[in-house]
């Protein structure tokens, strides 16, 4: 049970019975039903008082002994008093008032009130077996002090007719009460349930946007190594050329800051669940792919395409979304570890065939000049989840005739 519920109904919780003295403190709430309680008992005794102390003592309540008029009077007002007590301990409490229901006439509503609040807060075995009590012990009032104008078997009629109502309005207070707490229980747990999913659902787009900046870092990065290499073996080359790098050092540059900005954007917004300001731009598809070769021959790799799909622009995004980041693997692969040597990349497919995307270059021979682009070697484990997910199926390694192949299917429902 959560620990919102607890203040309001601690009786209802789990551990109520084995430790019924661990209660809340009252509330404004309980101190006025309380107080109605005491009062309404308080004015019961009155009433009995005042009716045993008529002047034709043969039709008074309950009359008996002179003596018994003060004695009921002072028990009346031990158990008025005790109703203070009730939450704390309400079984204790209704044990202990058990002796007065044998000969005291006053504590009649005080009675019932500890009745009453042992159905509410109490299991119904509990209950039940005080309720039963109380009436063996109306058995011998009405006995010792039988009502005047009424039968005995009339009097134990409405007697057994008011401890039932009471009994069933307790019980009706206690299934309410705990009809209420489940509902809460429900609308709390189902509230953790839905934050519990918007997390979830935070992490899953924190992981996509980290394999999203990894294959777009990676290329951008492996292309500004490239044009710094290129700069510091050739520093006589022309200063058309040296310009021309330049510019795509600078240009590769400041898209890396902003991807950067913009991951770094979503991560601060993220954790109190906003959302970001600037939007993000558009996602790669296949019709990108032609741009990203451009770029790689711009920074000087030698690529050759084969484009064989059939009706491109009908391409599922997230399947083109996907050779996107393969064929930008591929390319980056490429520049790292084979650099140099001429890529080749095949795309082909039909709606209802899939869509394959290879990509092939010689393995280098000797070793790479001048120091290695470092990689973090998951690309490739990104790039095989992303296939996966997808449905499709991912090969990559050298191939029969020494080249490096890195070969993807794709499904392109018809």
């Amino acid at each position: 049970m959560t620990s919102a519920a607890a203040p309001e109904y601690p009786w209802l919780l789990p551990g109520a019975l084995a430790s019924p003295t661990k209660v809340a403190r009252r509330t404004t709430r309980d101190w006025l039903v309380d107080s109605h309680c005491f009062l309404l008992a308080l004015g019961w005794l009155l009433v009995a008082v005042a009716d045993a102390r008529r002047p034709a003592p043969e039709i008074a309540l309950n009359t008996g002994p002179a003596w018994l008029i003060p004695v009921d009077t002072v028990l009346g007002v031990v158990a008025c008093g005790s109703l203070w007590l009730r939450r704390r301990w309400p079984v204790g409490l209704a044990v202990a008032l058990l002796p007065l229901a044998l000969v005291s006439a006053t504590a009649a509503v005080a009675l019932l009130i500890v009745v009453f609040t042992v159905v509410v807060h109490r299991p119904f075995p509990i209950a039940a077996a005080l309720v039963g009590a109380y009436l063996v012990t109306t058995v011998v009032f009405n006995q010792l002090r039988p009502d005047p104008v009424m039968p005995f078997w009339l009097a134990m009629v409405w007697t057994t007719v008011i401890t039932g109502l009471v009994m069933a309005w307790g019980m009706f207070v206690r299934a309410r009460r705990q009809l209420v707490l489940s509902l809460r229980d429900r609308a709390e747990r189902a509230e953790a349930e839905q934050q519990l999913r918007v997390a979830q659902a935070r992490q899953l787009e924190r992981t996509r946007i980290a394999r999203e900046m990894h294959d777009v870092l990676a290329h951008r990065i492996s292309l500004l190594s490239l044009h710094a290499g290129a700069l510091e073996f050739r520093p006589d080359a022309p200063p058309e050329e040296i310009a021309r790098a330049a510019g795509v050092i600078r240009g590769s540059a400041y898209s890396v800051l902003q991807d950067l900005r913009e991951v770094i954007g979503v991560l601060r917004t993220d954790t109190d669940g906003g959302e970001s300001p600037v939007p993000e731009r558009p996602q790669p598809t296949l019709a990108d792919v032609p741009a990203l070769i451009e770029e790689s021959r711009v920074a000087g790799v030698r690529v050759t395409v084969s484009d064989l799909v059939a009706a491109p622009e009908t391409v599922p995004a997230a399947v083109g979304r996907s050779a996107y980041r393969i064929v930008q693997e591929g390319l980056t692969n490429a520049r790292k570890h084979a650099a140099g040597t001429a890529v080749a990349i095949r795309l082909a497919g039909a709606p209802g065939d899939g869509l394959t995307v290879e990509i092939r270059n010689r393995w280098p021979v000797g070793d790479v000049p001048g120091p290695g682009i470092p990689g973090a070697g998951t690309g490739l484990v990104g790039i095989g989840e992303r296939v996966n997910l997808a449905g499709g199926r991912l090969e990559y390694g050298r191939d029969d005739s020494g080249d490096f192949r890195l070969a993807a299917w794709l499904p392109w429902p018809a």
